[in-house]
């Protein structure tokens, strides 16, 4: 079922032969398009008009510089503007911008886990916000890096899924399908290991302890009281259902698992 967790949110998206082995850091290709739009993102206000698929590597790459753009303003805390957005696109793809933006927001979500938000229609401006009302980016005061929301809210899912407590080893099968190992680098998430048992426990979305009595040392992850604040597993649920969704077939999540656990929250 853990391998299953990873390995729905991977296929879901990239495809099974995307998937990098242990020595693999390089980070997931932007894919090629699909009429899914992510829960939560907004695409109102971008251009309307013909909205052609992208088939090409050439319309990959425009995804891809148009997700560069929004994450370099994300980093620096800047809104983005639609003009700023359709200067990334050359004048011969104009028409192709809907499902350019489109598919950015999408690829921001699954890997960065951040939607894309209107904020001022009259100009046009855009900003990235944490998906399911999160407030951290796994970036630790004082330095740059991309936002880290998707992977606590996997790691939170995971612990659901082991009824609110998580092994420590559970936890890194489920990220290992996604080519995210512990005490190795990543090239979106830098050392793992640091996020999930420093970062995320100071800051108080995990808890990271011994199992009791566990001789040799066991260990655990658990919601922490920033993540219950801030979110719920009824929310978590519904977005990887929202996730799963795009894989049909997979047995990972259902309509059943959120309802029970609305009716455990």
């Amino acid at each position: 079922m853990v391998t299953e967790v990873g390995a729905s949110v991977w296929d879901a998206w990239f495809g099974p032969a995307e998937r990098r082995g242990p020595a693999g850091t390089a980070g997931p290709p932007i894919p090629e398009s699909r009429s899914v739009q992510p829960a939560g993102s907004s695409t109102r206000g971008a251009p309307q008009g013909a909205q052609p698929s992208l088939p090409d590597a050439f319309g990959m790459r425009l995804v891809a510089s148009l997700v560069l753009l929004l994450l370099l303003k994300y980093r620096t805390k800047q809104p983005t503007t639609r003009a700023e957005m359709l200067a990334a696109v050359s004048q011969d793809d104009q028409d192709r911008f809907p499902v350019i933006f489109r598919r950015a927001c999408e690829y921001l979500q699954l890997v960065f886990g951040v939607d894309v938000k209107e904020v001022d229609p009259r100009e046009g401006s855009y900003v990235l916000v944490s998906i399911l009302g999160l407030s951290c980016d796994g970036t630790p005061s004082g330095r740059n890096g991309m936002p880290k929301t998707s992977l606590l809210v996997l790691v939170l899912w995971v612990i659901l899924l082991e009824e609110d407590r998580a092994p420590e080893e559970a936890v890194w099968e489920a990220l290992g399908v996604m080519g995210v190992y512990a005490g190795r680098e990543h090239v979106f998430y830098g050392e793992p290991r640091e996020l999930l048992t420093d970062v995320w426990v100071q800051e108080g979305y995990l808890e990271y302890r011994q199992v009791p009595g566990s001789e040799p040392a066991r260990y655990e992850f658990l919601w922490g009281p920033r993540a219950h604040a801030e979110t719920s597993g009824v929310q978590v649920l519904q977005h990887f259902l929202a996730v799963n969704s795009r894989q049909p077939g997979s047995p990972c999540l259902s309509e059943e698992a959120v309802s029970h656990e609305e009716e455990r929250a």
